[in-house]
């Protein structure tokens, strides 16, 4: 209704104004996804695992912006989803029938291995949520352990498979997935110790 008591020069002031401000509004849009995805790129620079890195994190850009703490958790996050689906996978292959003894077991220790580095890694996770505390370097500290733990936990359950007689497709499966799950962590400890 209101447009109708609009003079002509009004509207046609309003066609004008109206694609400036959402060109506007467009640019410093993509001018701070430039931002976020170039703080990524830098950030990834210093991990093990650069490739993953920016594969796994560049969807979240506008998330993460350019917050260190942002990426560290976001990073962690990926990782914990990583680890559960790892959890997941061995689980489902433990499933299978006609496993071999061998398989069993090995799979079995490897659950229980996926199981820690969940935990650990929600532990990091809540340890990065603690930074603000009074015990700072302590929470720093924590974040650091766990994430190293991951890593030894993903190592002890690849070390199972390696000592067993297991068949080769279910070793590789597995092998691929905890591979992964380490990558992961071992960025989310880069970017842990580069922040501290």
């Amino acid at each position: 209704m209101a447009v109708e008591n609009c003079s002509p020069n009004s509207r046609k002031l309003n066609k004008i104004i109206f694609p400036i401000i959402l060109l506007l509004l467009c640019t410093t849009s993509q001018a701070q996804s430039n931002s976020s995805s170039d703080f990524i790129k830098s950030k990834c620079n210093i991990t093990t695992f650069p490739s993953l890195c920016l594969n796994t994190l560049l969807p979240y850009a506008s998330t993460i912006q350019a917050n260190p703490i942002k990426l560290c958790d976001t990073a962690l996050d990926i990782a914990i989803e990583s680890a559960q689906n790892a959890s997941h996978l061995v689980s489902m292959l433990g499933k299978n029938k006609g496993i071999s003894k061998y398989e069993a077991t090995a799979i079995k220790d490897c659950i229980g291995d996926l199981k820690d580095a969940v935990y650990e890694l929600k532990e990091t996770l809540g340890a990065m949520g603690h930074l603000n505390d009074t015990d700072k370097d302590f929470q720093w500290d924590n974040a650091k352990t766990y994430a190293s733990a991951v890593i030894s936990d993903a190592t002890s359950c690849l070390d199972g498979f390696s000592d067993r007689k297991v068949n080769s497709s279910v070793k590789t499966t597995i092998s691929d997935a905890i591979s992964y799950v380490t990558r992961l962590a071992s960025n989310a400890l880069a970017f842990i110790n580069y922040l501290y």
